[in-house]
């Protein structure tokens, strides 16, 4: 069989129709409300501690949802996931001698979790409808929708963190919704160059997107975004004349709005603060330095000091790498970069087409965002993006392509629709 995409309109009409289907939206959306938490307060009438319980809660829903679509339990082994399930294990083992004996372990046991149920969906990688990308775009986009709904109810509330916008309804730091917009934006502007979906679907939402990027006033999310829609773009550029003219469109476009507002830019990525603030990176490099000059055993550089909520004196670390060597030592930096890099080079031996385009995007912003957020070390949206980037290039993907042709993209109507197939 011809492996094309399926046009706007069937997509829409079985889009979880099938009752596994759902269940595995209902899964991935428990695993993504486990790992987006519940820091703060929330302007709804619901007690915190109600809503931590559910946030956390909601990680053992998430296996049984996972385990009810897959009742035989299958799974499909993928390196990555081998890996983090093996450095998921010796941080339980260490995490069993650290002096926070309850804190540390209980993290552990959710990263466990966490892999279970990722394990429990592998038989949904790679299929041709893109079932588990879908599933990620659906609750970024609902989660996005309570931001926008909050801000609309409460928008002193909603700005009154330095006036960046962070969620109220539903408490999401600046950070976290910024990612949730630069991820769901660059994957339906990738989607829509690939003629997988319309103009008139993603016009709306690449503009709220960007809107809620730019609201958020979030430095390290517009770099990542930017990095990782160029590494796709450039993966699409030659055999996708939709992404040529929409890159020469926007290279234009972008340069003339630099040049008419470079100073409201400047102001903008300046965010009031001094050049001195922002070489340490909003004070981050000052507690990473601390971190490298406290001594620690041998055993604590290879292996970590078990799993901690990623603060050094309470003072937030801010980094992936970082909060990995204090956790897990340079073990646990050397396997996410492993882990990162394998996926990444399946990525690249994939043929032209919008999987291969999609894993690029999420893996590149990945790494950009890795450098000053703690994206990969405990179970999180960001997490998340890493498994659906590896779903994307996984054996069965590969498998689909081999016994197909290689991808082209589709005639493009006026309205930006499908004209055709190949």
């Amino acid at each position: 069989m011809v492996d094309h995409p399926a046009g706007p309109s069937a997509s829409r009409a079985r889009a979880f129709a099938a009752p596994r289907d759902r269940l595995v939206l209902a899964a991935w959306s428990a695993l993504f409300l486990n790992g987006l938490g519940f820091l703060g307060s929330s302007l709804l009438p619901v007690p915190g501690v109600l809503a931590q319980m559910i946030a956390q809660g909601s990680l053992v829903v998430a296996i049984f949802l996972a385990a009810a679509a897959n009742p035989r339990l299958a799974i499909r082994s993928h390196p990555a996931l081998v890996l983090l399930s093996v450095l998921a294990v010796v941080s339980l083992v260490v995490s069993l001698h650290n002096q926070f004996f309850l804190g540390s372990t209980y993290r552990a046991f959710r990263i466990l979790g966490f892999l279970v149920a990722l394990w429990l969906l592998t038989p949904w990688w790679g299929r041709q409808d893109r079932l588990l990308l879908r599933c990620h775009l659906r609750v970024f986009w609902v989660a996005l929708g309570t931001v926008v709904a909050g801000a609309v109810i409460f928008p002193g509330q909603a700005f009154s963190t330095q006036g960046r916008l962070s969620g109220t309804l539903w408490p999401i730091p600046a950070t976290q919704v910024a990612h949730l917009a630069a991820a769901a934006g660059g994957v339906t502007a990738l989607l829509w160059m690939c003629g997988v979906i319309t103009t008139r679907k993603a016009a709306p939402l690449v503009a709220l997107a960007a809107a809620i990027l730019v609201a958020t006033h979030t430095r390290t999310a517009l770099a990542g975004v930017t990095v990782g829609m160029t590494v796709a773009i450039v993966s699409l550029f030659l055999g996708n004349a939709r992404v040529r003219r929409t890159t020469v469109a926007a290279v234009l476009v972008g340069g003339t709005l630099v040049a008419l507002f470079a100073g409201q830019i400047a102001s903008w990525l300046a965010r009031g603060q001094t050049a001195d603030e922002a070489s340490q990176l909003t004070g981050r490099t000052k507690v990473w330095d601390a971190v490298f000059a406290t001594p620690r055993t041998t055993s604590q550089q290879i292996f970590g000091s078990g799993l901690s909520n990623q603060s050094y004196n309470g003072l937030p670390i801010d980094s992936t790498w970082v909060s990995a060597y204090v956790d897990q030592g340079w073990l646990g930096a050397l396997t996410y970069a492993t882990v990162i890099l394998l996926i990444l080079v399946i990525t690249l031996m994939m043929p032209r087409g919008p999987d291969r385009a999609i894993s690029l995007f999420l893996v590149t912003y990945l790494v950009v965002d890795s450098i000053t957020e703690s994206t990969l070390v405990s179970p999180t949206p960001y997490l998340l993006d890493l498994m659906v980037a590896a779903s994307l290039v996984s054996l069965t993907a590969w498998r689909r392509r081999s016994a197909a042709v290689p991808w082209s993209p589709p005639g493009v109507g006026a309205s930006g629709g499908w004209a055709g197939r190949p």
